[in-house]
């Protein structure tokens, strides 16, 4: 079995490891563009791992409800899976030292099938339960590089602007994909996303988190016309939301 990938909309990706290990990253499943939201919802079973790398809705999306009905654990930066546990419920005994860490470690889980390392990314981080709650602290938003074994090397960006400190990424991990936001407006647009991947220098880039409100407006369109202007060697895939991948080992 090869490493496949899902695409929900906005930050939201599940990946199934070739061993069948299933992680979600930022699983806002019932976000407005992914019309199998809910189906996707009720529907799942089998969760190993859920990864969240900031505490903003668009992100914590359906964390604690898939948590508490498939009992996956929570790996997150201490501070964030603190605010979950105490603010939104996410239950304590998923969210433990296993699977909590911070910037410069290196978490290996699953018996080895994964290994998850959280770099930096620059945004905001509160956690509020609902429209109506003030936030609260979320620590530092993250970024993660997902190491699957007989697999790929996965980046997410997570939320972020571009910097420099990018080119660090590859320097410990040579990247085969890179999930990157291209949105604009609260992240990157198009033109510094490009910049990002020439920092890091992945195989294959997908764009991520535009389209799912007005104000997003980055294209992969505008994308492709960046990346073919600095002449990068990166593959550009284009996903379709709700689209399963197979994605290559290294």
């Amino acid at each position: 079995m090869e490493t496949q990938l899902t695409w929900f909309g906005q930050s939201a990706f599940k990946i199934v490891s070739p061993a069948g290990k299933v992680l979600l990253i930022d699983p806002w499943l019932t976000n407005p563009v992914y019309d199998g939201g809910k189906d996707e919802l009720s529907s799942l079973k089998n969760v190993d791992l859920i990864l969240v790398s900031h505490g903003h809705s668009d992100h914590v999306g359906n964390a604690v409800e898939i948590g508490k009905k498939t009992r996956a654990k929570l790996v997150a930066t201490f501070d964030l899976s603190a605010a979950m546990v105490a603010g939104l419920g996410y239950p304590g005994e998923l969210a433990d030292t296993e699977t909590t860490g911070h910037f410069g470690g290196t978490l290996n889980l699953l018996n080895g099938e994964v290994a998850v390392a959280f770099v930096p990314a620059w945004h905001g981080a509160g956690v509020a339960k609902d429209e109506n709650s003030a936030p609260v602290y979320g620590g530092t938003p993250s970024g993660f590089v997902i190491a699957i074994r007989n697999g790929p090397t996965i980046y997410h960006t997570g939320d972020t602007d571009l910097f420099s400190d990018m080119a660090l990424v590859s320097q410990f991990n040579k990247i085969d994909i890179m999930l990157v936001c291209i949105g604009d407006h609260f992240t990157m647009g198009p033109a510094r996303a490009a910049e990002a991947v020439k920092l890091v220098d992945p195989r294959t880039v997908i764009p991520m988190h535009y389209g799912t409100f007005p104000v997003l407006t980055g294209t992969p369109e505008a994308f492709n016309h960046e990346l073919k202007q600095r002449n990068l060697k990166a593959e550009l895939r284009v996903m379709n939301i709700g689209e399963t991948i197979t994605l290559e080992r290294s």
